[in-house]
C-alpha cells in the first residue's frame, strides 16, 4: 500500500537548491553573463508595461524591423530572483536576429501566483501592442520560461487573449517553451518551504495550473526538464503533454546530464538540441 506523501516528501522533491548544493556557482555564472549582455547588446532597460510593482521589462533588439520575438520569464518559485539575473538568455537569440523581451514581476508574499500570472498577461499584451516600435514582429511572439517561469510561459499559451483585450489577436502567443516547468500547483501547495510564502489556495491551484486548463486552440509548447531533476519534475514535465496532447506539446523530453539549473543553460547553448528546437519554434 502506497504511503501518503507528506510535507517533508514534497520539500525533498521541490527544493532545488538542496538538490543542487552547488547552485550558488550557477547563479554567479548567470550574473556574470548577464552583466556582459547588458554591456554588449543594443537594449532598452526598465520599460514600463504597467503601473504596478515591478511591472517593467528589458528589450534587446534583434534587427532593424519585423524580428521574431522571444519573451523570457525568469524563475525563482514566484518569490525570488529578478529579470536582471537572466539577461544572459538574450545574446544567443539576438545573434540570430530575435528580439528578446525579459519582463519582471512582483514577488510573493506581496502578491499571489494568480496575480503574477496576470502581470505576465499584461507584459505579453504590452509586447503585442508595442514591440513593433522596437523592431519586433507582434505576429511572431514566443514565450519561454524556467521553473516558475515555465509555469508562466504555459499559462500564456492557455490565455484567452480576446477576453483580456478585444483589440488583441486570439493567438498572441504562437508558441512556448517551458524549461523545468510546473504545470500542476497542487504539490507546490503541499511543500511547506514554498507554501509558507505562496499561501496557495485550492481555488488558486485550479485557476493557475496549466495542466488543469483546457488545451490551447493553437500553438505549440516545448516542455523539457533535466534528467537529473527530481521525479516530481519529471512527472510535471510529462503531465502537460498528457493534459494538452501531442499536437499541442510535440516536444516533451528529459535533458541528459542536466540538473534544474543546467537545464536552463541548454536553452542558450547554440549547439544544444533545445536551443535549436527553440529557434525552429521562434521562426515558425
Amino acid at each position: 500500500m502506497t504511503q501518503p506523501k507528506d510535507g517533508a516528501w514534497h520539500d525533498a522533491m521541490y527544493n532545488n537548491r538542496a538538490l543542487v548544493p552547488e547552485y550558488p556557482e550557477h547563479f554567479r555564472r548567470w550574473a556574470s553573463a548577464s552583466a556582459d549582455a547588458m554591456r554588449s547588446l543594443d537594449r532598452e532597460l526598465d520599460v514600463r508595461y504597467g503601473g504596478g510593482p515591478n511591472e517593467h521589462l528589458d528589450i534587446f533588439h534583434g534587427g532593424d524591423h519585423d524580428a521574431p520575438v522571444l519573451v523570457f520569464i525568469h524563475g525563482g518559485y514566484w518569490r525570488a530572483l529578478d529579470k536582471r539575473d537572466h539577461l544572459f538568455v538574450a545574446p544567443p537569440f539576438v545573434k540570430q536576429g530575435v528580439c528578446v523581451v525579459i519582463p519582471n514581476y512582483a514577488l510573493a508574499p506581496a502578491v499571489t501566483v494568480p496575480q503574477i500570472v496576470m502581470q505576465m498577461v499584461h507584459a505579453v499584451a504590452w509586447t503585442w501592442r508595442h514591440i513593433a516600435r522596437y523592431g519586433g514582429d507582434p505576429n511572431r511572439i514566443t514565450v519561454a520560461g524556467h521553473s516558475a517561469g515555465g509555469h508562466l510561459a504555459a499559462m500564456m499559451m492557455a490565455c484567452l487573449w480576446r477576453v483580456y483585450g478585444r483589440d488583441l489577436a486570439g493567438d498572441v502567443v504562437k508558441g512556448a517553451i517551458a524549461v523545468s516547468g510546473l504545470h500542476d500547483l497542487d504539490p507546490i501547495m503541499r511543500a511547506p518551504f514554498l507554501q509558507s510564502t505562496l499561501h496557495l489556495t485550492r481555488e488558486q491551484v485550479r485557476k493557475a495550473s496549466p495542466a488543469l486548463l483546457p488545451p490551447p486552440a493553437s500553438g505549440k509548447l516545448i516542455t523539457v526538464c533535466g534528467a537529473d531533476e527530481s521525479l516530481e519534475y519529471h512527472r510535471q514535465n510529462q503531465l502537460i503533454r498528457t493534459a494538452w496532447g501531442d499536437d499541442r506539446v510535440p516536444v516533451c523530453e528529459l535533458l541528459p546530464n542536466r540538473n534544474h539549473f543546467t537545464a536552463l543553460d541548454a536553452l542558450v547553448e547554440p549547439e544544444h538540441r533545445l536551443h535549436q528546437q527553440a529557434m525552429q519554434l521562434i521562426n515558425g
